[in-house]
């Protein structure tokens, strides 16, 4: 009912396809994970310029120089005087190494610890650790972005009715349900369609268990583009191009592998995003001789929605027979 698929992909073998497209693929991962994938790039990334800044301390001899002026104050100072001057300032450890990278990849610059111009390797470290943060940063928080505005949120609040009826419109049997929005902001452009899945067989034997129908839709103001300024009822004919043109109120509840679906599509006024909302109606949840009751008012001189009776529906006089049926009974006539 809630437009998810529950179809499941199973032995897949061309796994390397997903790694391909890195982007999406974080984008599609649950929140848990996209959070630890988002903490451990930075950890890994600070932990590895760290190292880096340790080597390079290490191979100019900063951590001696640092180690022996924190044992003799007075030599230290004599050899400052020499004139020794560190790649990195304030390093000499591990520790302070990793405190350095982040604060070299972060920008936060406490002012302990910089850079020197005695190594043009550590210079070199320092631009290639600054343009991989901005990758990270980009991506990251691209992917963070993406998932926080993605357009399914929209479609929270587009509402189809519980249940789909079929009844009498315009002395035809139709197909009929109740779609609207609980926002102001429109959705642009919105389109609806409808599917009919159910097993199938050919003529020579083949089974098709997921086969989709598409069947003509109709709607108040014509077409498959509607206008969600309130509710509206959308409906097929169920004539002989119908895959439901021979069901009956007797025979409807024995077809288990009957499913109708109904995907809204547009675009959101706010953001400019496309989003599609989804839902499903099986058998049991298509009500025979039912028309959905009015939700429209006017009050005060504009309009108003009363959305509680959304899925209310209420009996009217229908024909118990298929549509073939009653078109033949009325061809007769």
């Amino acid at each position: 009912k809630n437009g998810a698929c529950n179809v499941a992909h199973k032995n897949i073998r061309e796994q390397g396809r997903f790694l391909q497209d890195v982007f999406t693929t974080l984008v599609d991962l649950k929140w848990p994970h996209t959070l630890l994938i988002f903490t451990m790039s930075f950890l890994c990334s600070w932990l590895l310029f760290g190292m880096v800044w340790w080597l390079i301390a290490f191979a100019h001899g900063d951590l001696d120089h640092s180690t022996r002026l924190q044992r003799d104050p007075a030599e230290g100072a004599a050899g400052s005087a020499a004139g020794f001057v560190p790649c990195v300032t304030s390093i000499h450890s591990f520790t302070s190494a990793f405190l350095f990278s982040i604060e070299v990849q972060v920008t936060i610059g406490f002012g302990g610890r910089m850079v020197t111009e005695e190594c043009p390797a550590a210079i070199l470290v320092l631009i290639v650790q600054n343009i991989v943060g901005l990758v990270i940063n980009a991506i990251m928080l691209g992917c963070i972005f993406m998932k926080t505005s993605q357009a399914h949120r929209r479609a929270e609040t587009l509402i189809f009715s519980k249940h789909a009826v079929i009844a009498l419109r315009e002395g035809r049997l139709c197909f009929m349900l109740r779609v609207g929005d609980l926002r102001k902001s429109m959705i642009i452009s919105a389109t609806i369609r409808m599917q009919v899945v159910k097993k199938t067989a050919s003529l020579e034997g083949e089974v098709v268990p997921l086969n989709q129908i598409d069947i003509q839709m109709e709607n108040p103001v014509g077409g498959n583009s509607i206008f969600l300024v309130s509710p509206l009822i959308i409906y097929h004919v169920i004539d002989k191009n119908s895959p439901l043109y021979d069901i009956s109120p007797m025979n409807l509840h024995h077809h288990e592998d009957l499913e109708i679906i109904v995907i809204l599509e547009g675009v959101v006024e706010t953001t400019g995003i496309t989003t599609q909302a989804r839902t499903s109606y099986l058998a049991d949840e298509i009500l025979w001789g039912q028309r959905f009751v009015p939700i429209v008012a006017e009050e005060d001189g504009r309009y108003s929605v009363d959305y509680s009776k959304f899925g209310n529906t209420v009996k009217v006089p229908t024909p118990s027979c298929t549509a073939r049926q009653l078109e033949e009974d009325r061809s007769i006539m």
